[in-house]
């Protein structure tokens, strides 16, 4: 199986080629690697690495917190490789040929840009943060415009207001990352959840920031399309 490694390690020489070799050594097949962060002396990486199914994860956990200054963030199970920016521009360009599927063009891929499970698109009334969770009638209450295939059903969605890009935690170890629209009260929202113990990242503050440009982009390109984007599901 394909999974997603985060690990925080010191940012010297010989450090990640360190963490590279336990990986293996536990029996991982490294396929890409991602810097997420270099700040004050420490790195942020993603690994995505091929495990074998019948190998028991806790030996590379193991490993890996055998390392002086290595904190293992979070490992989760990934459908396929992220994938790096230059794939966004191409999306961009889909939702550009195809505006009246732009928006679920858009939900559809960035789960798998981002190594996440599924992705919505949201509309989120006016007063929604106004109230309370116990008085929010079902017409103030967050609605469906698009949500990608693995989506749950129904979906409950954390409390999304403010609507301003940013990461969330939410009920039953789910990681959101949330970015708006700027019109209608549509926001994007991508989460990924734990699974068979394997305890998911955080979405990262660089993670977030490409979903925030992703949506700022085809907010411009789908315009007043997003005012009629589809006729929202209640939650």
């Amino acid at each position: 199986m394909l999974l997603r490694v985060r690990v925080t390690l010191p940012d010297r020489p010989g450090a990640l080629g360190q963490v590279a070799r336990t990986l293996g050594v536990a029996g991982a097949d490294i396929v890409q690697v991602v810097v997420l962060e270099r700040l004050g002396g420490r790195a942020v990486d993603d690994f995505t690495v091929v495990w074998p199914g019948a190998a028991r994860v806790e030996r590379l956990l193991a490993g890996l917190a055998a390392i002086p200054g290595v904190q293992v963030d979070g490992v989760w199970k990934a459908i396929g490789a992220p994938v790096s920016g230059g794939h966004d521009a191409e999306l961009l360009a889909q939702v550009a040929a195809n505006p009246a599927d732009g928006l679920a063009t858009l939900v559809d891929a960035v789960p798998g840009l981002l190594a996440a499970d599924w992705a919505a698109a949201a509309v989120v009334p006016a007063d929604w943060a106004a109230r309370s969770g116990a008085a929010r009638p079902l017409p103030s209450e967050p609605a469906v415009a698009y949500a990608s295939w693995r989506a749950p059903s129904p979906l409950q969605l954390p409390e999304i207001t403010p609507l301003r890009a940013r990461p969330l935690s939410g009920p039953e170890q789910t990681r959101y990352a949330i970015a708006p629209f700027g019109r209608a009260g549509l926001v994007l929202v991508v989460a990924r959840t734990d699974e068979d113990d394997l305890p998911a990242a955080a979405f990262h503050i660089t993670e977030v920031d490409r979903v925030a440009q992703l949506v700022r982009a085809a907010a411009v390109i789908l315009g007043d399309r997003l005012d009629t984007a589809a006729v929202p599901t209640p939650l």
